[in-house]
């Protein structure tokens, strides 16, 4: 869930009050529900520069469902996958000129576990509300073969319905990773 870009600090600063609130009401009013039916949360982004109240708020979701295993949930908050690829780059550089890392053993394999999301799946689909067409700097290194749907309606409106037919979509794709689809690689071998 991406709840708060790393860019949404341009916004006017009622609106970044309100964003906020949401966060405050989310884990006031539903940390519960989710920590009772076993769902894990795990926040990604960067905390440095936030208000001591806010990383109190994160730290308190991610310890009280610590031990949980039904499902994560992953929230991105004060996130960007620039920021995010920037800050795996320099952990790599500080072990390379340390010396505990060889530059050429550096890989996608090695860059990948230092992400905020390393040891977590890549997605497998995306779905963006709003209308808008784009992944708006979210999830950029672990969504090169995650299955995007977009639909123009907007977070709060989103529902079960909604989301019954994100997955639609996304069970009527066929999924190749880079590679042709098995009709086309029959016509290729045969010819």
């Amino acid at each position: 869930v991406y709840s708060f870009s790393s860019e949404n600090w341009a916004r006017p600063p009622q609106e970044i009050a309100d964003l906020m609130g949401l966060l405050k009401l989310f884990i006031r009013g539903d940390l519960h529900t989710l920590d009772e039916a076993g769902v894990r949360v795990r926040v990604i982004g960067e905390r440095a520069h936030l208000k001591p109240e806010i990383v109190a708020l994160l730290e308190e979701a991610e310890n009280r469902t610590r031990g949980n295993s039904k499902l994560d949930l992953i929230v991105a908050f004060n996130y960007g996958a620039r920021q995010e690829i920037v800050e795996a780059a320099r952990a790599l550089a500080r072990e390379a000129a340390a010396g505990r890392l060889d530059p050429g053993a550096i890989d996608e394999e090695a860059l990948a576990s230092r992400l905020w999301t390393a040891g977590t799946p890549d997605p497998d689909f995306i779905i963006r509300t709003s209308g808008e067409m784009r992944l708006s700097n979210f999830l950029m290194w672990q969504a090169a073969y995650s299955e995007l749907v977009f639909l123009p309606i907007y977070w709060p409106d989103f529902d079960r319905a909604a989301f019954e037919e994100a997955i639609a979509s996304f069970r009527a794709r066929e999924r190749r990773f880079g590679g042709v689809a098995p009709a086309l690689a029959q016509v290729k071998s045969a010819s």
